[in-house]
């Protein structure tokens, strides 16, 4: 069982595939970050532990389901002369479900009135908030293990690799979700990229594939012009401040 511990080339697809489990959770971690805003401040670390431990028992237990997984890619029906399979039903049914999310959380930060916004989340919203993350982490981490099934042979690794991404992500997703809580642009930006993953979830279900690579590389520029922005603000801040100093 531990052999693979002596094989160099076991602990170099471990690292890999860990990277590649961080790479493929940042859309999970975004989605988390998001939910967990609208909860009460005392609510949210706790929140997030726990959604993140919800995507590593689904990864985990899909892992050791792989002939179950397996079965997914078998066509259940045609349908306009497209073969569905199940894994395209979980994807169809994951991208709308992001979509309908995002949208409704756009529109909640556009229209709502600030004193509506402000007040604290009902207690009901911790399990709901829990019950929507498990909805999203089944559809999340079915790719991420079919990515470990098709990169790696042994399974303690694939076992290890998502505990140590999970772990990884843990420590990332509070400093993540303070950030995007601070600065309400990136908020809004974050939500745009759910939507363009919910796009990309429901092209795949429906076999039309989008690299994402190309998906990352868009998400990667735009924040890199937002965080310009920041900058820019955040100078201009400094200045007026100085300014005012110097008119006293």
């Amino acid at each position: 069982m531990f052999e693979w511990m002596l094989d160099p080339q076991a602990w170099i697809a471990l690292t890999t595939l860990t990277a590649l489990e961080i790479v493929l959770g940042v859309d999970n971690i975004v989605f988390i970050s998001i939910l967990v805003g609208r909860l009460p401040a005392h609510q949210r670390d706790k929140a997030r532990i726990a959604g993140l431990g919800l995507a590593m028992i689904t990864r985990l237990l899909l892992l050791l389901s792989l002939t179950w997984i397996m079965t997914l890619t078998a066509p259940l029906f045609t349908l306009l002369g497209q073969e569905i399979s199940g894994r395209d039903l979980i994807l169809i049914g994951g991208g709308l479900f992001l979509l309908t999310k995002s949208t409704h959380e756009i529109h909640h930060d556009l229209e709502s009135d600030a004193d509506e916004s402000d007040k604290p989340a009902k207690s009901a919203g911790f399990v709901a908030t829990l019950a929507q993350i498990a909805i999203l982490d089944m559809v999340f981490s079915l790719d991420s293990v079919i990515t470990a099934v098709g990169m790696v042979d042994h399974i303690p690794v694939m076992v290890a690799a998502i505990i140590l991404s999970v772990l990884i992500m843990m420590v990332a997703a509070k400093p993540v979700g303070e950030f995007v809580d601070k600065h309400p642009t990136l908020k809004m930006l974050a939500l745009s990229f759910l939507i363009l993953v919910g796009v990309a979830l429901l092209g795949e279900g429906l076999d039309f594939h989008i690299p994402r690579g190309y998906v990352y590389f868009a998400m990667a520029f735009s924040v890199a012009v937002e965080m310009l922005n920041l900058k820019r603000r955040k100078n201009l801040r400094r200045r007026q401040a100085i300014a005012t100093d110097n008119a006293d």
